[in-house]
């Protein structure tokens, strides 16, 4: 059966955004990603001109499926809560965030940044409509409801062998002192 343009395009982004969360904007090639969907890399382009475009459609897709998530949920902190630790459990969903907050940290990357901000800002006003709790209410909702970048290590560290547990400051000049 042959996709529609729609349909691949869909395919295209569902691909990004799995490449995205686990390699970041830097570690994920526009090959493997028209490789995840069957396509030729010049195929990809056509549906966006540049990876960055790309990587703003896995990010939109991100904030969407947390929309999603929240709108269906019952209307309460605790049933949002519920539904987005749901949505978490695809490892994809809390990575991919991650990404696009560093990405949108990144130098030059204002434009992406504000993106990333109205993606928050609206999921936001989306909880705080279906609620109607205040201000600090949906602070702790968001803030208990962040996913861990990653589950805690088996073995814990070990600090450094070193004997001397300070480490030198740097003064004016950039020169330890």
């Amino acid at each position: 059966m042959r996709l529609s343009a729609d349909e691949r395009r869909e395919a295209v982004v569902r691909a990004a955004f799995a490449e995205f969360a686990g390699r970041g904007y830097h570690g994920t090639s526009t090959e493997a990603i028209a490789q995840r969907v069957g396509v030729s890399q010049p195929y990809l382009f056509r549906f966006f001109p540049t990876k960055h475009d790309l990587f703003e459609a896995a990010t939109d897709r991100c904030f969407q499926r947390l929309a999603q998530a929240l709108g269906e949920a019952p209307a309460t902190l605790e049933g949002m809560s519920r539904a987005y630790a749901e949505l978490r459990a695809d490892r994809d969903v809390p990575l991919m965030l991650l990404q696009a907050a560093a990405t949108a940290a990144s130098p030059g990357q204002d434009a992406f940044a504000a993106r990333v901000r109205r993606g928050w800002l609206d999921l936001w006003d989306l909880a705080g409509e279906r609620t109607g709790a205040p201000p600090a209410e949906l602070a702790a909702l968001f803030a208990r409801s962040l996913p861990p970048a990653a589950p805690p290590h088996p073995t814990p560290i070990a600090p450094p062998a070193s004997t001397s547990t300070s480490l030198p400051i740097p003064a004016a000049g950039g020169q330890p002192r």
